[in-house]
């Protein structure tokens, strides 16, 4: 448990620490946000704050726990989850850096996103199959039974990596709400990570859990920077770093609010000939911001059901 509390200190300190060197850094380089075109109004004011801000917590994430690792614990899992955080995090970097040297909204083209993407789950995920310590096997959520899934683990696995690095992305749309909701499913990750890890004494789920304690509280230390009004933005560099299966709800709701409104959208302009809306802006988030709900209250909201899921997910882990 000291493990874990030291590695989230120090990751808080040190994103605190960052966020005025960053922030400062990214103004010189003119490294600013464009909002997109067809998002809320209100956003356009927004146009000109700095952006990548995940370069404020992504240093503590990956720098930190390597302070406290326990020896022996330096596995193929442990391996796997730095990678993701690599790779997932410099897909984003290079989005991040078009939208910002061309002044534009949109960086990298959906294709250029999902080809990397896809590749990088696929390699982890086959991996992880072969690897025996991991195996193919998933654990049913809110429960400690597994279920053995055979090779369907690999498609599984790709699905859940791709699904979830771009439901964050879209999470990423008001001032805080991914980075609140994080914190939550991150101390969610570290806890049950503990919890296994003491209760099998294993170094592998302890090293997760100081991975996961290093995120919640790097992303503390860069709320004090992206609460409303946000001094900087999140960016891709820092939502696609996220993996946060599972117990994410905010994020799967905000990916089938989007699928939802562009689906029906497209069925009724083919239909009708003129395109209907079920909601009044996709994601989902938007459509509150729409109907008068500020930005501290939809983060507030959307934080608060996180919480209560993750709480609700540990009931198996500390019963």
């Amino acid at each position: 448990m000291q493990r874990l509390i030291w590695t989230v200190l120090v990751a808080f300190a040190a994103a605190l620490a960052l966020g005025p060197v960053c922030i400062a850094w990214i103004k010189r380089m003119k490294l600013s946000q464009t909002e997109y075109d067809l998002g809320p109004d209100s956003h356009k004011v927004k146009t000109g704050t700095p952006t990548m801000g995940g370069v404020i917590f992504a240093p503590a994430l990956l720098a930190a726990p390597f302070l406290f690792f326990r020896y022996g614990g330096f596995t193929a899992p442990v391996i796997m989850a730095l990678l993701s955080c690599l790779g997932f995090g410099l897909i984003g970097f290079l989005d991040d850096y078009i939208k910002v040297s061309r002044h534009r909204s949109l960086g990298l083209t959906p294709m250029q996103k999902i080809v990397p993407q896809f590749a990088l789950s696929v390699g982890l995920a086959v991996w992880a199959y072969m690897d025996p310590a991991i195996g193919h096997e998933l654990v049913i959520p809110f429960t400690r039974q597994t279920v053995d899934v055979g090779i369907f683990y690999i498609p599984i696995m790709i699905f859940v990596l791709v699904g979830t690095v771009n439901s964050a992305n879209l999470l990423d749309g008001v001032d805080g709400l991914l980075s609140s909701c994080s914190v939550v499913d991150f101390a969610f990750f570290a806890v049950a990570l503990l919890t296994l890890s003491a209760a099998q004494d294993s170094p592998t789920y302890l090293n997760l859990a100081l991975m996961a304690g290093a995120g919640a509280g790097g992303l503390i230390g860069f709320l004090r920077y992206n609460h409303h009004p946000a001094q900087i933005f999140m960016g891709d560099t820092g939502s696609f770093l996220l993996l946060l299966p599972i117990v994410a709800l905010a994020m799967f709701v905000s990916s089938l609010s989007d699928i939802i409104q562009v689906g029906y959208f497209k069925y009724t302009k083919h239909k009708y000939g003129q395109g209907r809306r079920v909601f009044r802006m996709a994601p989902l988030h938007h459509h509150f911001e729409l109907g008068g709900m500020s930005e501290v209250k939809i983060v507030a909201m959307y934080a608060a059901v996180t919480l209560a899921l993750c709480l609700a997910a540990l009931i198996p882990y500390i019963a």
